[in-house]
């Protein structure tokens, strides 16, 4: 049983200009100890799919119309929000994007520790304050007990990331979710944080899912890839075979844009054409205006993400062609046996 199964995870943006459709019908498993990659251009839907998961995004406009998050046994979408609270930041972590926006600038990063651990796992102040030098230790922060003492704006921001990780860690969660972490990094920084959060992973156990458009940060990290584009996974796969042979034309063009070690004066591939309007509910398959291998079926009808192989799920009406020639080969040789017995 995995630790999260997400089920047809529907969330929309009433807004003036129309209802914008965020997310449409997200499905996937997370399983137990798992790292997985979610990846896709801005606006392709990543954060608030898992934003939506712990109900963060604001309401109104936000809403979150229709799927299940399943979480030890109970739903997090329909959950009482009292409850709900205690999974935040409990059983669950969330490191966000900026620190700087995410942190309170008036608090110093001891007291700001130590208010997670109070609202999930009460006790003695002592007691909190010595988790809260653990954490900093945990996290590599160099001279910990002068840290708790310290405001976010005295640290740099690869420090800043730090705390939140501890934060986000103070309940020793189950699963970690970490929304493009390193994106206001400097590469050195950047690298830096993800050993660290490699090790943490080893070290405690929990599953992850981290958010990203940065396709050499995946490739060194996860288990599993998830390719998002217009609010939906367009692919579903192992890293490893995801790199070697990606099978949706988006996930195609993603990896043909990255630069070659190997071939440094290769030209990189441009994918032509502009992101959908999600102020339309797809009805064909979102890619298909940038897609170089569309045709007419792909106009008229959306792809739903199926199983192309035991491990992977492709949306794409062309896997669909050889699996089903494959089914049939199937069938053929077992009635050939069949009749020959």
């Amino acid at each position: 049983m995995p630790v999260l199964r997400v089920t047809d995870l529907t969330t929309r943006f009433n807004t003036q200009d129309g209802t914008v459709h965020a997310v449409n019908g997200v499905s996937f498993d997370l399983a137990d100890g798992e790292v997985l990659g979610v990846v896709g251009e801005s606006g392709s839907g990543k954060s608030v799919t898992m934003m939506s998961l712990l109900r963060l995004i604001p309401t109104p406009p936000g809403e979150i119309s229709a799927g299940q998050a399943i979480f030890e046994g109970d739903d997090l979408l329909s959950m009482d929000l009292g409850d709900l609270r205690k999974v935040r930041g409990g059983k669950v972590g969330f490191i966000f994007q900026d620190p700087m926006t995410s942190l309170n600038p008036v608090v110093t990063v001891g007291d700001q520790i130590v208010e997670s651990l109070t609202v999930h796992q009460p006790g003695r102040r002592k007691a909190m304050r010595a988790r809260a030098l653990e954490l900093l230790q945990l996290v590599g922060i160099p001279s910990p007990e002068e840290r708790l003492r310290c405001y976010p704006y005295e640290l740099s921001g690869g420090m800043r990331q730090r705390v939140m990780i501890a934060i986000a860690l103070a309940c020793n969660p189950k699963v970690l979710v970490a929304d493009e972490p390193t994106t206001a990094l400097d590469v050195t920084i950047q690298a830096q944080i993800l050993e660290l959060v490699k090790g943490l992973r080893e070290k405690l156990g929990m599953a992850v899912i981290w958010i990203t458009h940065d396709l050499g940060v995946v490739a060194g990290l996860v288990d599993r890839v998830l390719v998002m584009y217009g609010g939906q996974i367009v692919e579903d796969a192992p890293v490893d075979e995801f790199y070697a042979q990606p099978r949706h034309p988006y996930s195609q063009g993603l990896l043909a844009s990255l630069p070659s070690a190997t071939s440094p004066g290769e030209k990189l591939v441009n994918i032509q054409g502009q992101p959908p309007d999600l102020r339309s509910a797809p009805a064909s398959c979102s890619f298909a205006p940038r897609c170089p291998h569309a045709f007419d079926r792909c106009h008229r009808e959306n792809p739903v993400l199926s199983a192309v192989s035991v491990t992977r799920k492709v949306a794409c009406w062309l896997d669909e062609v050889p699996v089903l020639v494959s089914a049939q080969s199937d069938e053929t040789a077992e009635g050939q046996a069949g009749h020959g017995s």
